[in-house]
This record gives structure tokens, C-alpha cells and sequence, in this order.
């Protein structure tokens, strides 16, 4: 039997299309196909500027460039990411003001950002911004996001590197925004695994034209705007270093990719979230997990689709239950490891586990499940037996009670 990856990427004929075309054209690196994913991509979005490069990791440097982030200073960071959040603070020699983690949608805790920042004051630091992380794809509180950098004077940039489509509604009943809407500036991911993908890309969007066109010269090593036009028969030779910049521009290879994806993002973004409906459906009855949970004022990217175990409910922990899907040809991942349990958060600002506990809780906890649009609902009823299977064998045996039925089972 064929294996379930934890994530396969949906690539089409257009994609394949657009990158032959694009190699045919003779034009490989940044140049009108990169031109034509910003522009799409700023219509898509709403927001008046898109800057793409080569990671969202170079879009969360670019912005923090941008905003003028200084030695010394922190930026509010939650704990729960990936490394790239924390990590390009660390370029400018900056600290990352490590925060805890909501227990319900596994976003920054708000309450607990407050606290962090009046301490770091108290400290006499300068906190100079919050980089919110919206999680799986569900966007984090961003109304109290805003009320936090309006009290301390932060600015705000989003890393929405899994929110390709995602909204929210500020107020009740208010009118749905979309991710990048609150903020200063919003940073996307095209990696492989994402919701649409360029294989490695990303995109760092703003309303503030200073601050786009800073990162776009930064991006190309700080060369005067519109550098790529050099090469056209519009351009001159001649340009100027206007800044000490770095390499991460998008190729028009990866853009061919991009463009046709973008257009493709709503429907993805449709296929993930009947797939999330019907994981939902045939799990409700498991009591041993904890199933993911969408706000109501939320539209769900649906990136991921993280369970929680209740491990004192099981015989066995999170890697033997995830070595146990492997075994059955069902791939699984967890996100993450939180930031201030790793070695270099450890050893270089002395955190403990318990100095986060919410995310130190939920770690052990976590496991992702695949999700994706080329995902069948047989697939899914697959991924559930599997797990239903295996909690079925190890159930904790102090806890007694009765079989729980399968995907496939009639009940």
C-alpha cells in the first residue's frame, strides 16, 4: 500500500507550463515574472506593495531592516515557531522577548506578552516590535495585538508564513480582513510545504511605500531601485550601492511557479478546509486527543492540522505514536519544538521549561497530521483507522473502555 506523506505539494500542468515557458525566455532570475507575482500577489492581498524574495526568513530581516531595529533592542517573539522568527532578531544583535502560547489555538498569549513587556522595561529595554506568528493558518489576536503596540509603541510585523488565504474579523460582526491588515508589514512563505508554493520563495508585503522600497533594495545588495532593469532595453548599465545589502532576490523561475499558484490558493485553501471538516467528523469520538480549534471570526488557512494527545491516557508518548504511524506508511511531523527549549535559547538567556509553561506542556503533546489538497477522503479515513488503531493497542490499562469505531466501520 502506498504511503501518506505528511505533505506533497500540488503542482499542475500550469506550473510545469509557466516554468518551461519561463526557461525558453531566456530571462531565469528576477525580471518580469517576479514583477508579475508582486503585482498579483499585492491585488491578492490588498496591501499596495509586495517585495517577493527568497524565503520568508529574508522577508522577516528585510522588515525588521526596515523598521530600523537596532543592537540591544528586543522584539516580542512567541515561543511557539519555527526558528526563522527568533533567529533574524539575532542578525541584528537584537534579543528576542520569548512569549507563551494560548493552550486553545496554540497562538502568542496576549496576557502573557503584556507581562513580558513591562518586565523588559523595567529591565530597561527597549522593546521596539511584536512579530506575531499565526499558527497552522488561523490568525492570532490581532485586536489586542494592535492595543499592545498602540500602548507601547511597537511596530507590528506579521510572519503569516502559513496564511495563504487567511481572515478574521476584528469585532463581531465587523468585516472580514485579510491576514496583513493589521500590521506594518506581513511576511509570507513559499516553501515547499506551504500553502502555495515556489519550492523555496517568499514575499514581504506593506502599505508603507518607504518601508518597500527599503527592502526592495536591500534584497539585491542594496543597489539602486529597479535594478533588474539594467538588463532591459529600457535600462542603463549603470547603478549605484545605496546600502550594504544582501541576496535574496526571487527568481523568475521560482515566480512562473508562484504566479500560478497564487491563482490556485482560494480552491487549495477549500480542498484543506473539507479535509479538516472531515478529520473533525471522524475523530470527534476518540477521547484520547484533543482536536484543533477554529474560531468562529476566523477563516482557517488550514496549513495544518496539529492534534494534541492525551498522554495520560495512553501507554505510550508522542515519538513511539508517531514511529507507530510511520510503521503503517503515515507520515506525521510536529511544530514545534518551542523556541526557549532548544540549546541556543537555553544557554544564551538561562531559560528554563517552566519559565513558558503553556508551550512546554502542549510540546510532548503535539502532532501534526497530513493535510493537503491532493488529499482523498479515503486517504484521511486511512490516517484515522491508523490512529485509531494505535490507541485502540495502547491505551492506558488503568483506564477501562469499550472499542472505538473506525473511519470505515458501519456503527
Amino acid at each position: 500500500m502506498q504511503s501518506i506523506p505528511f505533505h506533497k505539494p500540488s503542482i499542475g500542468s500550469e506550473e510545469i507550463d509557466a516554468v518551461v515557458e519561463t526557461l525558453k525566455s531566456g530571462w531565469l532570475t528576477t525580471g518580469p515574472k517576479t514583477k508579475e507575482f508582486e503585482a498579483e500577489f499585492s491585488i491578492y492581498l490588498g496591501l499596495k506593495h509586495a517585495v517577493a524574495v527568497n524565503s520568508c526568513t529574508a522577508a522577516l530581516h528585510l522588515a525588521l531592516e526596515a523598521i530600523g531595529l537596532q543592537a540591544g533592542e528586543s522584539v516580542v517573539v512567541p515561543t511557539m515557531t519555527f526558528a526563522a522568527t527568533a533567529e533574524v532578531v539575532r542578525y541584528f544583535n537584537a534579543r528576542p522577548l520569548l512569549v507563551d502560547c494560548d493552550t486553545t489555538d496554540f497562538n502568542l498569549d496576549i496576557r502573557d506578552a503584556g507581562c513580558r513587556i513591562e518586565q523588559a522595561l523595567e529591565r530597561g529595554e527597549k522593546v521596539r516590535a511584536i512579530m506575531p506568528v499565526h499558527y497552522g493558518g488561523q490568525i492570532c489576536d490581532m485586536k489586542n495585538v494592535q492595543k499592545l503596540a498602540l500602548r507601547y509603541g511597537l511596530k507590528v510585523i506579521e510572519d503569516a508564513a502559513h496564511c495563504c488565504p487567511a481572515y478574521y474579523q476584528m469585532n463581531p460582526g465587523s468585516s472580514w480582513q485579510t491576514v496583513g491588515a493589521a500590521s506594518d508589514i506581513c511576511c509570507f512563505s513559499f516553501y515547499a510545504n506551504k500553502t502555495i508554493t515556489t519550492g523555496e520563495g517568499g514575499m514581504a508585503c506593506t502599505d508603507n511605500p518607504e518601508y518597500a522600497d527599503r527592502m526592495r533594495i536591500m534584497a539585491l545588495h542594496g543597489i539602486s531601485r529597479d535594478a533588474w532593469k539594467r538588463f532591459t532595453a529600457d535600462g542603463s548599465w549603470y547603478y549605484e550601492i545605496t546600502a550594504p545589502g544582501f541576496k535574496y532576490n526571487l527568481t523568475d523561475i521560482a515566480s512562473a511557479i508562484g504566479i500560478q499558484q497564487l491563482r490556485k490558493a482560494d480552491a487549495f485553501q477549500r480542498a484543506r478546509a473539507c479535509l479538516a471538516q472531515y478529520y473533525t467528523e471522524l475523530l470527534a469520538d476518540v477521547e484520547e486527543i484533543v482536536l484543533p480549534t477554529q474560531r468562529s471570526n476566523r477563516l482557517h488557512s488550514w496549513h495544518l492540522f496539529v492534534i494534541r494527545l492525551k498522554l495520560d491516557q495512553l501507554s505510550i508518548d508522542r515519538a513511539a505514536f508517531i514511529a507507530e504511524l510511520k510503521h503503517l506508511g503515515i507520515g506525521t511531523s510536529v511544530h514545534w519544538m518551542p523556541l526557549h527549549m532548544h540549546p541556543y535559547y537555553r544557554e544564551t538567556y538561562g531559560y528554563q521549561p517552566a519559565d513558558l509553561p503553556n508551550a512546554a506542556e502542549l510540546y510532548p503533546q503535539i502532532v501534526s497530521l497530513p493535510i493537503y489538497p491532493g488529499m482523498t477522503e479515503g486517504d484521511v479515513e486511512r490516517v484515522v483507522d491508523g490512529l485509531k488503531s494505535i490507541i485502540g493497542r495502547n491505551r492506558n490499562p488503568k483506564l477501562g473502555r469499550g472499542v472505538v469505531a473506525s473511519a470505515t466501520m458501519k456503527v
